[in-house]
């Protein structure tokens, strides 16, 4: 499991945007709404509609959708979309004049992927922050790093760390004190419990529970509605009721 040198608190919505989120409203349609950021998102399939849904309400706009695959079409009405690293070049020199906020929408079992975007991203100087969703509960103390996405109803309580490019899926909660790693993903209705550890690139299937004070490895995959009820090591693939260790991780 990395270190967190970078951690940062999300900020409140107000904060972040300088909008009302409560007057803010996207009509799902490319037209411009000067009221709003622009964003741009990297993934064109179901989880860029997740985040579209909601980023209006938080001050963005999605003007542009990026997909590694040349066949992808975009998954919002009205918003183009465009190809791998030189698709995001070119876009890009078209807009030198306005700051773009980025996101990335590849959920699964693909945290190092998510990294790597994140990193193409800001290094061409795209910002890309934390977003949670208006119905997300987030404490006030704790730490989300850039590139992570709360979304709706989660919860992430007080003292949690979250490393970069992790997803809180919906419904998924997590509990006082956990040290979640870079790119993880805690699918939708997970629970963690209190204290518990979990590293870089783990994912935490659909519906599942993992005990408190306990350690989950990096690159680890836990079954849809797994209870773990002790330490998984680096590298495998656990499930089951209590969660058992299968098989190496692919």
């Amino acid at each position: 499991m990395t270190g967190h040198p970078h951690l940062i608190q999300i900020p409140r919505y107000d904060s972040l945007t300088g909008h009302d989120r409560t007057k803010a409203a996207g009509n799902g349609s490319g037209d411009a709404d000067d009221s709003l950021q622009p964003a741009i998102i990297w993934g064109a399939r179901g989880h860029a509609k997740v985040l579209n849904e909601f980023l209006p309400q938080l001050g963005y706009q999605v003007v542009a959708v990026f997909d590694n695959d040349p066949q992808a079409t975009s998954p919002i009405a009205g918003v183009p979309v465009f190809h791998g690293a030189a698709g995001l070049d070119v876009w890009l020199n078209s807009h030198r004049e306005t700051q773009i906020t980025g996101l990335v929408a590849i959920g699964g079992q693909h945290g190092g992927a998510r990294g790597e975007v994140l990193s193409l991203l800001r290094s061409r100087g795209v910002r890309v922050p934390a977003v949670a969703h208006p119905t997300a509960f987030v404490a006030r103390d704790a730490q989300i790093a850039d590139g992570c996405q709360i979304l709706a109803t989660a919860a992430v309580c007080t003292e949690v760390r979250i490393g970069e490019g992790s997803i809180v899926n919906t419904g998924a909660s997590i509990d006082h004190e956990c040290v979640v790693g870079a790119g993880v993903h805690v699918a939708p209705g997970a629970t963690i419990a209190g204290c518990v550890k979990i590293g870089d690139r783990a994912f935490i299937g659909a519906g599942a529970v993992v005990l408190p004070w306990l350690a989950i490895g990096s690159d680890v995959v836990i079954g849809a509605g797994s209870v773990v009820t002790k330490d998984v090591p680096d590298g495998v693939v656990a499930y089951g009721n209590p969660a058992q260790v299968v098989r190496r991780a692919a």
